[in-house]
């Protein structure tokens, strides 16, 4: 099978949206000859910080000498980034070959099966993830979850530690209305006997969560230190407090950890999308943060960055996007505030809200800010860096689909592979 028909084949499979439940996934890795089994590893869920924390954390365990595979999502560019062997993504033919293997057994799977029960998108995906994880015998894989985690296509692994980076108010037609709810479906995850490392900054509700969690599964909670005791060469505040949760998730599995290969992971990874720098004369940065808790993540890290990089004559400018699932409305108050300048547009997502709807949005927040509307992603990006003048900082962000599209931007695109160790 070539690349291009294995992305056909799975944004086929897009069409017919997400069906939660592991029956289908189960089956799936009983036709594969359950790959699932053939490494250790690490399981990731949160509302914010998951995909870092995988990068960060198989990182870690690179740097211990261990062969080390990851699966994240979502993508920027190519879905053959999900899935990475060591700090490498997988080729467009590996992950190819990775998904025909897959269909195969999604065929058996589908069998006789009502057409509302066949294999989906992400389920398929995961099945090629851990078929090819296997298939390049990697010693332990740090695996993100998709959405929530009970019935998450990746909740059939047997791992032996569990990560709750944070949890916030997102998704809550799927996961429920509060923190408590949302914090029970991503648990389902922990494992008995298994290490359930949190996140610094845990919310109290999701906290008590937890903690029965772990009691009833004979579970051992380890919270992380919000210091990661090393210097982090990816950008901004909260990229510390991931290193720091990956940190203690590598710790979790191997015990006792040698200080030289933690410092070196520290200082050589980097997140694509994430506090990302793409331009200098104005400092410009892409950032992937896609609800409130992740904007003031974001606007902490801004601030930071102002004092450093700003000159008295340049401007803090933010090219946004946001989709129609989210809190649009905090999030444009939290940008707002932490700004000079907005720059509304739209990313080439279907569920991209309209920029003059983002206009309307940001006048009720009662926050006084200078906003102009400008309509594609990239003229959107020219026109802040102008604003913001060599002096400045401009920050693309409010959605993964806006920085998707500017990282496929020709002037971009180069700085997007530099990042990619």
């Amino acid at each position: 099978m070539r690349p291009q028909e294995a992305e056909q084949r799975l944004l086929a499979l897009e069409l017919f949206g997400m069906r939660f439940g592991l029956d289908r996934m189960r089956r799936l890795m009983t036709a594969l000859g359950h790959p699932e089994r053939k490494f250790k590893s690490i399981h990731v869920v949160g509302t914010n910080g998951k995909s870092s924390t995988v990068r960060m954390t198989a990182a870690i365990l690179a740097h211990h000498g261990h062969k080390v595979g990851s699966y994240l999502s979502p993508h920027l560019v190519s879905y053959n980034e999900r899935v990475r062997i060591g700090d490498v993504d997988l080729t467009p033919q590996q992950f190819a070959d990775a998904i025909e293997r897959a269909l195969k057994a999604a065929q058996q799977v589908d069998h006789g099966a009502p057409e509302d029960d066949h294999v989906t998108q992400f389920e398929l995906l995961t099945a090629a993830a851990y078929s090819e994880l296997a298939r390049q015998a990697v010693e332990v894989a740090v695996i993100e979850a998709g959405l929530g985690g009970r019935y998450d296509a990746t909740n059939v692994i047997p791992s032996s530690v569990q990560v709750l980076t944070g949890v916030g108010l997102e998704h809550t037609r799927w996961l429920g209305s509060t923190i408590t709810a949302i914090a029970r479906e991503k648990l389902d995850v922990v494992q008995a006997g298994a290490t359930l490392v949190l996140g610094p900054d845990m919310h109290p509700e999701a906290m008590a969560v937890a903690q029965e969690v772990a009691a009833e599964r004979g579970a051992t909670i380890v919270q992380a230190d919000s210091d990661p005791h090393a210097a982090v060469g990816a950008l901004g505040a909260f990229q510390r407090r991931n290193f720091a949760v990956a940190r203690a998730a590598a710790q979790a599995l191997l015990g006792e950890l040698d200080e030289q290969a933690v410092i070196a992971a520290a200082a050589d990874v980097r997140v694509p999308g994430r506090m990302q720098i793409v331009g200098r004369e104005p400092l410009t940065l892409l950032d992937g943060a896609h609800n409130p808790d992740g904007i003031t993540a974001l606007a902490e890290s801004m601030a930071e960055l102002s004092r450093g990089s700003r000159t008295p004559d340049g401007k803090v400018v933010a090219v946004v996007s946001i989709l129609d699932d989210k809190n649009a409305s905090d999030m444009l108050s939290t940008i707002a505030r932490n700004c000079d300048l907005i720059v509304l547009t739209a990313s080439q997502s279907p569920r991209a809200l309209p920029p003059p709807t983002l206009l309307s949005l940001l006048a009720q927040t009662g926050v006084e800010a200078g906003a102009e509307i400008v309509s594609t992603p990239h003229a959107a990006l020219k026109r802040a860096r102008q604003l913001a003048g060599p002096g400045g900082l401009v920050v693309a962000t409010g959605s993964i689909y806006l920085i998707a599209d500017l990282v496929s931007d020709p002037v971009t695109a180069g700085a997007r592979r530099a990042s990619i160790l």
